[in-house]
């Protein structure tokens, strides 16, 4: 199909050549004269009516006509529904270890329109660092956020340097700290399994007047084994979207009269992120308690209540959801070896998801 331009250059040459070779036809000067007239007027009438015959219009503005690139500033609400499109591969190495499996990810084709037409990219040590030099980010909820943590600092440190830090990393039950003092980073980690601690750790931001740069936050595989009560899970989640609401400046920023606030909130709000649930395999899980308490029927009602909190961007909330029961369902049973708690490939691919997130979010590029 012909673009725009290609158009106007085939409509000039119609209007130059035609004539010429009626000329050569030995046509009188006026009959050619008066094709000529005819010719031009009728195309210059045709372009300047184009845009009133839906038909005509669909056909000069379709996509084939126009280029096929789509990058993230273009479209970025676009390229972030795309941001979870990702594919495993996972090769057997001759043994039953799911760990000894080899394992790789990239974004994959979506309704015949490739995805690194949003320039998604796996972000390396280097870039990685240059995103997030400076920055403070916030790492809080259960096993499955540690787990972030582990990805983002393999990421950005050496496996030398990460020894020397990975015991203190999976102490069960605590919190963590640390400065990648490379970059000045300052990432930390906090124990919070019930949404109710993560609604704490607002309040304290909110005390402190001082808030992350990236806030990852996630809560729900605790409270279904240990309380087991959807319902109750659903009002945490509504208190904790209430205190957002009073601590952020982002919402605080928002008044209802027309007085200015006067310096009270910090000038800047966090980049936002939940950490979803992942897939449950029920089979694969290594207690009696739970198999019984964390079923299908349970990850659904816990799911469901978060839905209906509208913490998430895309129910009007302010989280953007990690989404980790698509990438689980995705790699599948072969990244687990507990049914709950996948293979670093998971959360690696969570973590690039992320950062792509904020590149969008912050219209950077690399």
């Amino acid at each position: 199909m012909f673009g725009a331009v290609q158009l106007g250059v085939l409509a000039a040459c119609i209007v130059l050549f035609v004539p010429l070779v009626m000329a050569g036809w030995h046509l009188s000067r006026n009959k050619m004269l008066f094709f000529s007239c005819a010719l031009f007027i009728t195309l210059s009438v045709g372009v300047h009516l184009a845009p009133y015959f839906p038909a005509i219009s669909s056909f000069l503005s379709s996509p084939g006509l126009q280029s096929s690139s789509l990058s993230a500033d273009s479209n970025p609400d676009s390229c972030i529904s795309l941001l979870h499109q990702v594919a495993f591969s996972i090769l057997a190495s001759g043994t039953n270890t799911s760990d000894l499996y080899d394992k790789s990810w990239e974004w994959k084709w979506v309704d015949s329109e490739p995805v690194d037409q949003c320039e998604f990219q796996k972000l390396g040590k280097s870039d990685a660092s240059d995103l997030l030099n400076g920055s403070w980010v916030v790492v809080a909820g259960d096993s499955e956020a540690r787990l972030v943590v582990v990805s983002v600092l393999e990421l950005l440190l050496w496996p030398n340097e990460m020894e020397l830090i990975r015991d203190d990393l999976f102490k069960r039950h605590s919190d963590y700290s640390t400065v990648v003092g490379k970059i000045g980073m300052k990432l930390d980690f906090r124990w919070a399994p019930y949404v109710s601690n993560l609604t704490s750790l607002m309040f304290e931001f909110k005390d402190k007047n001082n808030y992350p740069d990236v806030l990852v936050m996630g809560s729900g595989l605790w409270d279904m084994l240990h309380v087991n009560d959807a319902s109750d899970y659903g009002v945490s989640l509504k208190l904790l979207r209430d205190s957002l609401v009073m601590s952020l400046p982002v919402y605080l920023d928002t008044v209802s009269d027309d007085k200015p606030r006067t310096g009270t909130v910090s000038a800047r709000s966090p980049q936002l992120f939940w950490l979803g649930m992942p897939m449950l395999i029920n089979s694969m899980l290594n207690t009696n308690a739970k198999r019984e308490r964390m079923t299908e029927a349970h990850w659904q009602a816990y799911n469901d209540e978060l839905y209906r909190s509208k913490l998430l961007l895309q129910f009007g909330g302010p989280f953007f959801l990690l989404d980790f029961h698509t990438l689980t369902h995705n790699c599948g049973a072969e990244c687990t070896t507990d049914g709950m708690h996948y293979n670093g490939i998971v959360y690696e691919a969570a973590v690039q998801i992320m950062l792509n997130g904020l590149l969008i979010e912050s219209n950077q590029k690399l």
